[in-house]
């Protein structure tokens, strides 16, 4: 069966936000919803999520979940400004107690129980969601995070940072429990999909040549083309490559007010005495 996919890209996190459907019976699901930053000025905004929740009211669509694919390191979550307005329940994969217990040690947000409690649903491998007449089946992917899930519902999936454009490659795997040889086993995983499969990954950047933004791709071009991970690489390169590549890189721009947030399900720390919010910034901590 083949759901409805409509896709919003923030082009300040290079974030795709996914909306899926189901046509016949319009039950909805929304899978990495973006709540808008400005680190300069440390200020939120909706506008994101506004025109996410703008298009299931405009197509008369019955929102059921949000979707969490991992805790994010790169934008904050919208998912709890969706479950405040609308009510529905916020999913994400069990193992996301781990990574909660890693970062509310680090930001010692002592509200922050590691035990998932933030979250309503909490998924493992094999569970299966309804979505109307279709349904959401849970494909345990950890490498880029220990928590990492993949949204399989009909021929689609959504793959969180596992993986992107092959042109792109893969997700990196550093982040505290994270493993590249890890990472390559979850990938194979996928790629053992039908090759039809259409593919839908989490973010977007432009690699030199390409022009355009895009997040669709099939389990067939991923084989076949993905610069990182294509069926002629085998487990020990992919490792050495994506090890080396990892050296290189330099930590996401919004990691740590993206982190605090997202172990939270999207919602801010609680308010000082005074009222305000505050971010903490652990120095010389990363």
């Amino acid at each position: 069966m083949r759901p409805e996919v409509q896709a919003f890209f923030d082009p300040a996190t290079h974030t795709v936000t996914y909306l899926v459907s189901d046509p016949a019976t319009g039950r909805a699901a929304l899978v990495d919803p973006v709540l808008d930053f400005d680190p300069k000025a440390a200020r939120t905004s909706t506008g994101s999520i506004d025109a996410v929740l703008g298009a299931v009211a405009a197509r008369g669509l019955d929102l059921v979940y949000v979707l969490e694919t991992h805790a994010h390191a790169d934008h904050l979550s919208a998912a709890d400004v969706v479950r405040t307005r609308t009510g529905v329940p916020v999913v994400i994969g069990a193992h996301i107690t781990g990574v909660q217990k890693a970062f509310a040690a680090l930001f010692e947000a002592e509200d922050v129980r590691a035990d998932g409690s933030a979250f309503d649903r909490l998924v493992l491998e094999g569970d299966r969601l309804p979505l109307g007449d279709l349904e959401i089946e849970v494909l345990h992917t950890p490498g880029h995070t220990p928590a990492c899930v993949t949204y399989r519902i009909g021929d689609a999936v959504f793959v969180g940072d596992t993986l992107f454009m092959p042109d792109y490659g893969t997700a990196r795997a550093d982040f505290p429990g994270g493993d590249a040889r890890t990472l390559y086993r979850s990938i194979r995983r996928i790629l053992e999909l039908d090759p039809a499969t259409r593919v839908f990954v989490g973010h977007d950047y432009l690699p030199q040549g390409r022009s355009a933004f895009a997040w669709e791709t099939s389990v067939a071009d991923q084989r076949a083309l993905n610069i990182h991970v294509h069926d002629d690489v085998g487990e020990d390169d992919f490792v050495e490559l994506r090890e080396a590549r990892d050296a290189s890189l330099e930590a996401p721009v919004l990691i740590l007010p993206s982190l605090q947030v997202n172990i939270r399900a999207g919602a801010l720390p609680p308010a000082a005495p005074s009222g305000r919010v505050f971010l903490k910034l652990p120095v010389n901590a990363l």
